[in-house]
């Protein structure tokens, strides 16, 4: 199938594209696990490794101003990109999982929680949405409760309101789940939510790269993703929180740079977002968002998002259609699902099948993908995941879905 120019002119920004695997070229499909970095990114990582490498916030001399320009563009770019109403709102964090971890501690280390306090968190949730939490409740005595799915994958949102009590403080769910890839509701989720005066936290991990984020639209309380799944670099992530409520919790760390005033006797805070920041920031790491947040509008054009959905739809239908293949997160919409596949096969195990693809030059994951309780709730070891980013083709996917069908056919 011939490529058009705008994939041709795409893929050749990202150099591991055109890299081979025991011969073969590679395709990659492990985007949700970390996405490829287009040149603009490594450029950017690279002049502020070499050209601007000072220490942010403090020092006056003119490379230390550049960095610090440079680190602030990309708060205030951020911002713009989610559709925060203030760049205060955006803590650079290292990613989605100390992003929750921090609100686990900084609300745990507030008066928010009460002993007896609950918090709901969907069946399909990433570890790192699940077990920050739980530790937070061992230690105030709170309860966790679960919004289950239906066997499609779906939430049973009918279910939400049942659970909300009084006592429901927050609930904690993905706009796309890392393993079904199915777009969760989560504008009707908070709606639902704040009626019962309860937060809600929106893991944004394997949206921000594939969907429009507004989260002014959405009415999310706190948003949560990682720079290295949309394009930037690793070691980057975001927690944004609504400003007055950033405001009334305490620092996750403390040292350098989230202080006011210190003495001996006492220490107040640095505002927001810099009371979040302590010490040394990832100075060449997070002004990389500025290109990666340019790379997802130009992926997400309507000529490559045209494309990615025909070939989400070629690989949906391929897989969903083959009687060895069981498929997992089948929406009745479509257009509710982006381009990731999470399967089993019963005559195959998962780490073989991605090890035989791998020997075909294809990258996928397999195993649990940090969602255990999601498996057992399918009755499943684990699984075997292909994602798709927008610089995949609809060649790379037919290749896919024809090596797939040879790994089951050896394995049989």
């Amino acid at each position: 199938m011939e490529l058009c120019p705008d994939i041709i002119e795409i893929r050749k920004q990202f150099p591991q594209l055109a890299e081979t695997v025991y011969g073969r070229p590679l395709v990659y499909l492990d985007n949700a696990a970390t996405s490829l970095r287009p040149v603009s990114v490594v450029e950017k990582w690279t002049e502020m490794s070499y050209r601007f490498n000072a220490n942010i916030h403090r020092a006056v001399h003119f490379t230390a101003n550049v960095a610090t320009e440079e680190f602030e563009k990309s708060r205030n770019a951020v911002a713009e990109f989610i559709g925060a109403s203030s760049a205060r709102e955006v803590v650079f964090t290292s990613g989605t999982t100390q992003s929750v971890n921090l609100l686990a501690y900084s609300l745990g280390n507030s008066s928010f929680f009460n002993k007896g306090d609950e918090i709901i968190i969907a069946e399909s949730e990433h570890h790192s949405d699940l077990v920050p939490w739980q530790q937070l409740a061992e230690r105030k005595s709170l309860k966790i409760k679960v919004l289950p799915i239906k066997d499609d994958g779906t939430l049973e949102i009918e279910k939400l309101s049942d659970l909300l009590t009084e006592k429901v403080k927050l609930l904690c769910a993905a706009h796309v789940s890392n393993v079904l890839g199915i777009i969760n509701p989560v504008k009707e989720i908070c709606e639902i939510c704040h009626r019962n005066g309860t937060l809600v936290l929106v893991d944004g991990a394997q949206a921000v790269a594939h969907l429009p984020v507004n989260v002014d639209e959405i009415g999310c309380d706190f948003y949560v993703f990682s720079g290295h799944k949309m394009f930037a670099a690793p070691g980057t992530g975001v927690l944004y929180g609504k400003k007055e409520l950033l405001e009334n919790l305490p620092p996750f760390l403390a040292g350098g740079e989230m202080i006011d005033t210190v003495n001996w006797d006492k220490t107040t805070f640095a505002a927001v977002p810099q009371r979040f920041e302590a010490g040394t920031q990832n100075i060449s790491g997070v002004p990389t968002f500025i290109p990666a947040i340019e790379t997802v509008k130009l992926l997400n054009n309507s000529k490559i998002s045209g494309e990615t959905e025909a070939l989400k739809s070629y690989v949906f239908q391929s897989l969903s259609s083959d009687p060895d293949i069981l498929l997992y997160g089948i929406p009745k919409d479509l257009s509710k699902k982006i381009p990731l596949f999470s399967i089993s096969v019963k005559s195959a195990h998962h780490e073989d099948l991605a090890l035989i693809l791998d020997k075909m030059g294809i990258a996928v994951r397999s195993g649990q993908m940090c969602a255990e309780p999601l498996m057992r709730r399918f009755g499943v070891s684990g699984m075997l995941r292909a994602s798709f980013a927008q610089y995949n083709t609809m060649d790379e996917a037919a290749y896919f879905v024809k090596s797939l069908r040879k790994a089951i056919d050896m394995l049989k």
